[in-house]
């Protein structure tokens, strides 16, 4: 697949293998998955979706109120518990690359990119 042209025809039926809400268009964890498929065999694909899942459920952790975000405090707190070396600036960098407009809030898809050590 990967490094090999795919036809119109070849793309869409492979979006739409991933696209699991039917929407015509690629969420953030139906892209992992894509990937995953172009980066290595099945078992590859498992364990990114395992990973996934694992993150999902410490995000659901940190969400408290259930609303599908956690507030930028929320993400310093996770942040300084996963290294405590990290400097009071190197946090404010990170969560501003992280909540880029501002809204003092992180979603999960920005939380799993973060994680994941993705560029917006």
């Amino acid at each position: 697949m990967m490094g090999h042209p795919q036809d119109d025809a070849a793309l869409k039926e492979i979006i739409e293998e991933v696209d699991a809400d039917g929407s015509g268009e690629l969420e953030f964890d139906e892209f992992c998955d894509l990937a995953a498929r172009f980066i290595g065999d099945e078992e590859e694909a498992e364990d990114a979706g395992a990973m996934q899942e694992d993150l999902r459920e410490a995000f659901r952790l940190y969400d408290y109120e259930g609303n599908g975000y956690i507030t930028t405090d929320v993400l310093r707190e996770i942040l300084s518990e996963l290294d405590e070396r990290m400097s009071e600036e190197e946090l404010d960098e990170m969560i501003a690359d992280i909540d880029s407009d501002g809204s003092g809030t992180v979603d999960f898809e920005e939380f799993m990119e973060m994680m994941a050590g993705g560029d917006k």
